[in-house]
């Protein structure tokens, strides 16, 4: 999976922007502040339809505009599908060869993309629900049921929660349709823990590996987090766990008046050597386990789709010393992967690397192929 081309128009400090990229390695280069980022953010609303910034916000069309378009032309093998993205203040519409896309589900997983950004530190440091939200991304990219079924069960959670407030204040409100909810809420929970745990254990294959590769340190795993016990994630055992936590916690959700099981408050955490890296880890070793998470995630994307996931990496070499630097270039640098940059410059690069690449240099939101 390649992006062949992308026009901006009227998209944050680009009022016009028509370029073409190579199928493997392009390097954004410029200072602070010139749009660099801003390219990264256009490929991610093309593919996943939000920003992994802000998500949908006016700000991001020019300013005293009324419009911005992102539109990109995508190779799948000799497939070419062109997508298109439009904001305005009001609305966002979404195209797939000029046609126009009224449900998201039907538009994302054309484009998948892995993203690596300064801020994904919040992976390591922040809340439970910054990591469900990265594994739903991930999912919903490579499997349009799970989007559906996630979906779903959000409906059925806010329907669950509102008639356990229901329940609470009215005596005479029938029990046994908070049953039928529940039944169904199940069915939806069984196959997003399921997921959930089939993906972290796929990430765990390469992750230790490619963590060593990068870093020289070995011993770390993802561990996956939820708030019910499960000994195993068959469908019978989560099935038989999660009806008996409901009927044994009913009193306690009617007065929470909410649903207070379910994948809806699952979480994850990087172990290093039996230790969790939120509490015990280094600053930068907790980058480079986010960044080997990502990596990661490319052999899973092309297992299961098909195709190899476009990798973003925005302000990357900042992060690494010299020597992980061009590790990490190593292992990006193959032939079915593309993989789009930004940095401040390319020193401390090896030359291999930039000699192979498309090179552009950012300045004032103008981009010009070097």
């Amino acid at each position: 999976m390649k992006v062949t081309k992308i026009n901006l128009i009227n998209f944050r400090n680009y009022s016009k922007v028509n370029i073409s990229l190579c199928n493997n390695m392009n390097i954004f280069v410029g200072d602070n502040a010139q749009g660099k980022t801003n390219m990264l953010e256009a490929i991610v609303i093309l593919a996943l339809t939000k920003s992994h910034r802000i998500g949908f916000n006016p700000n991001i069309i020019m300013f005293e505009k009324n419009k911005c378009k992102i539109n990109g032309t995508i190779k799948k093998n000799k497939i070419i599908t062109k997508l298109g993205i439009e904001i305005t203040e009001k609305e966002k519409k979404h195209f797939i060869n000029n046609n126009l896309i009224k449900r998201v589900s039907d538009y994302i997983s054309n484009l998948n993309v892995i993203v690596f950004t300064p801020d994904d530190l919040e992976i390591v440091k922040g809340s439970p629900s910054v990591r469900r939200n990265l594994l739903n991304i991930q999912l919903s990219q490579i499997s349009s049921e799970y989007l559906k079924t996630y979906n779903e069960y959000n409906k059925l959670l806010k329907t669950r929660n509102e008639y356990l407030k229901i329940l609470f204040n009215n005596n005479i409100a029938d029990i046994n349709y908070l049953d039928i909810i529940t039944d169904k809420l199940i069915e939806k929970a069984i196959f997003i823990y399921q997921k959930r745990k089939e993906y972290i254990d796929l990430v765990n294959v390469n992750f230790n590996k490619i963590f060593k590769e990068i870093s020289g340190t070995s011993g770390i795993a993802v561990k996956y987090v939820t708030n019910v016990d499960f000994l195993d994630f068959d469908y019978e055992t989560i099935r038989k766990k999660l009806k008996h936590i409901f009927k044994k916690n009913y009193n306690k959700e009617l007065n929470y008046g909410m649903t207070i099981y379910g994948p809806h408050r699952d979480d994850f955490y990087f172990d290093l050597l039996n230790n969790d890296l939120k509490y015990f880890g280094s600053q930068g070793q907790q980058k480079l386990a986010i960044l080997s998470f990502k990596i990661s995630e490319i052999s899973i994307f092309k297992e299961i789709s098909g195709y190899s996931p476009v990798l973003l990496l925005d302000d990357i070499f900042s992060e690494l010393d010299i020597k992980k630097r061009n590790r990490l270039l190593k292992l990006i640098n193959i032939d079915d992967v593309q993989s789009i940059i930004t940095t401040t410059d390319l020193k401390s690069i090896n030359k291999k690397y930039i000699d192979n690449a498309y090179i552009f240099c950012v300045k004032n939101g103008q981009i010009e192929r070097k």
